[in-house]
């Protein structure tokens, strides 16, 4: 996946929208105002490590554990509380998983939503 797939996939999920509270150099996406991924376009303030473009995902701190033990492209992500969230270097990934995860993260969120606007979420 490239930049641009990332932005399209994790916009197709119901309700998603984007903005960039951080600055021109991210993107985060959000389902009922909750951040579920954030993706850097690089430069800026939070430029990338090795310039390798990644997004951050909310993961339960099992999953990340998992992901980070099984993928090398999965490590603590660099912003965020290191224990909820990780960078995903989706360049180095096939798109399935990477798709997978992006859903997963959105589910997550989802699943934390007051019980009358989740069920619209999760099915």
């Amino acid at each position: 996946m490239n930049i641009e797939q990332v932005r399209e996939y994790t916009l197709s999920l119901l309700d998603v929208t984007e903005d960039q509270p951080f600055g021109d150099d991210i993107i985060t996406f959000r389902l009922e105002g909750k951040i579920f991924v954030c993706l850097w376009l690089g430069g800026g303030k939070y430029d990338m490590k090795d310039g390798v473009p990644r997004i951050a995902l909310k993961l339960s701190p099992e999953r990340n554990e998992e992901l980070r033990a099984q993928f090398s492209a999965v490590t603590p992500a660099y912003h965020w509380n290191k224990k909820h969230w990780s960078d995903v270097y989706f360049e180095h990934l096939e798109d399935s998983p990477v798709k997978e995860w992006i859903k997963e993260s959105y589910r997550l969120i989802a699943s934390k939503l007051p019980k009358s606007v989740r069920q619209k979420y999760i099915k």
